[in-house]
């Protein structure tokens, strides 16, 4: 796996060993990124259940001020340790430790990326419940592309607004609406 653009191009990031960790793919990042590009400089970009911390780490190659990671594992975690090392961005970056649903709206962020492990559906309600009380300016969900018509369109003042698939993989974008 590799960061694809930005600052670290090209650059290797580790990942745990095993498969308890699904890495989004290169080609679902890059087709996220693009669709961010107006919106990621100088933003904080909240990575729940962010594995290796590809996500976070690629905003913060593409111009994100600050990342704020929630992981759980402790295999992830280690690799994600290792990599915010080896890219020396140690003081652009938080790891927190633990679950994310029940501390995801303790943190102020412009975009936040939720990637529970898809067998663990209960985590997207929760997740999107809280933060639906008092949002953020973005919220991107990934998914399975099987999960999509299990996803609300709505969460409290979050309304989902696009939907992009790829294969097995699926994002939902949420935004605030009235």
């Amino acid at each position: 796996m590799r960061v694809i653009g930005g600052e670290f191009r090209s650059r290797r990031l580790t990942s745990p060993p095993g498969r308890d960790v699904r890495p989004t793919p290169d080609r679902l990042r890059e087709a996220l990124f693009n669709i961010l590009a107006p919106r990621i400089h100088g933003v904080v970009f909240l990575d729940a259940y962010a594995g290796c911390g590809s996500v976070g780490i690629e905003a913060l190659s593409r111009g994100a001020r600050h990342a704020v990671f929630l992981e759980k594992s402790r295999g992830a975690l280690r690799a994600l340790q290792r990599n915010i090392e080896s890219l020396e961005i140690q003081g652009r970056c938080e790891i927190h430790p633990g679950n994310a649903a029940p501390v995801i709206t303790r943190f102020k962020a412009g975009v936040v990326f939720l990637d529970p492990p898809y067998p663990r559906e209960i985590e997207y309600e929760l997740c999107l419940g809280a933060l639906g009380l008092d949002p953020p300016p973005l919220v991107i969900v990934q998914h399975s592309s099987k999960f999509t018509h299990h996803l609300q369109e709505r969460y409290g003042a979050l309304q989902r607004v696009r939907i992009l698939s790829q294969g097995d993989n699926s994002l939902s974008f949420y935004e605030p609406r009235p």
